[in-house]
């Protein structure tokens, strides 16, 4: 008869204990990953960028504001912002407080459902079930005030990337020009990649030296890939990494995109990974860098979660600090 009780009693007492460190410790144990990603050509020197994602600020998160500001000391070279920085209305001012260092930097932003719309409560079973994402819509409901964020960050000079392409010189005698090619979120359908793509033309790659071989093994050229003209590297960044953004960028041949939106799953178990990805990208893309198609792609973790669902579970929040070098 004892055991009928005690069992289930520390089996009650182990899932709260989880709970408690889901929702207490691990949203509060910041790190930062570093990934070296071989996508430049000969010649251009390696340059650093820093990834933040997914903030979801909410006021009085002192802890996660000093973490934010503390980034500035890695000195990358320029900072990508992939969206979902509120989740809270009042959280702008908190915001742009978090990443005043970083916006003495160099940068380029999109913006995420939860910078338009303010969050709302989810029935926790449908989210872990996921659904089709096809039939989600432009998204409705009260709007945070983005355009405050947006106006924050160009006026510190980050680049809009919201369905448009752009270009980053970066500082010194031999900066490589950097292309960029972002989309508006498509979790809530804003993202156009066609107007977005507009402006980047073919570009055949360099001719190989007699006799070599190309990377598919045959003599030759490599596959053509459309890039900005005037750019050592064109790189695609949006926020939901859904595979009809994912597809078209890749199949323009952009050697790198930067994404966000899975929160890493948010809760992963050992040995099995995140639950879920909250768009249709698979299980295994959803945090850190992976191949898709010709392209590297790298999906951050974020540092934040929604005020509803303040978990995390093995998914620390992070941000990203990558290193591009040439291709070997």
């Amino acid at each position: 008869m004892r055991k009928l009780v005690t069992v289930p009693v520390s089996l009650l007492g182990a899932a709260a204990a989880g709970l408690a460190y889901a929702h207490k410790v691990e949203p509060n144990l910041f790190r930062l990953r570093r990934y070296e990603v071989p996508v430049l050509p000969r010649g251009v020197r390696p340059f650093r960028i820093l990834q933040v994602s997914d903030i979801h600020m909410i006021p009085e998160q002192y802890r996660k504001v000093r973490w934010l500001r503390s980034l500035a000391a890695l000195e990358p070279d320029f900072v990508v912002n992939t969206g979902d920085n509120l989740s809270h209305p009042d959280g702008v001012g908190s915001v742009l407080d978090a990443l005043e260092p970083l916006m003495e930097l160099p940068g380029a932003f999109v913006m995420g459902s939860n910078d338009y719309l303010a969050a709302k409560p989810l029935n926790p079973t449908k989210y872990l079930r996921g659904g089709d994402p096809s039939k989600r819509t432009r998204g409705q409901g009260p709007a945070n005030d983005w355009q405050k964020i947006r106006d924050g960050f160009t006026k510190a000079g980050w680049l809009d990337l919201t369905n448009r392409t752009d270009r980053l010189t970066l500082p010194g005698a031999a900066g490589p020009v950097v292309g960029l090619v972002g989309v508006d979120d498509p979790h809530i359908r804003r993202d156009d990649y066609a107007t977005a793509s507009s402006a980047l033309t073919t570009a055949t790659e360099e001719e190989p030296a007699p006799g070599a071989q190309s990377a598919s093994g045959t003599s030759g050229t490599h596959s053509a890939a459309r890039t900005l003209p005037g750019t050592d590297v064109t790189i695609g960044v949006v926020h939901a990494p859904y595979r009809r953004v994912l597809d078209a960028m890749s199949a323009d041949g952009l050697p790198l995109i930067l994404a966000g939106h899975t929160h890493g799953g948010q809760l992963r178990l050992p040995l099995y990974g995140a639950l879920v990805t909250n768009c249709d990208l698979d299980r295994r893309r959803a945090a850190g860098l992976s191949t898709y198609a010709e392209s590297h792609l790298h999906v951050s973790a974020g540092c934040g979660t929604s005020r509803f669902a303040q978990v995390r579970f093995c998914c620390p929040p992070e941000a990203t600090l990558l290193t591009l070098t040439p291709r070997s």
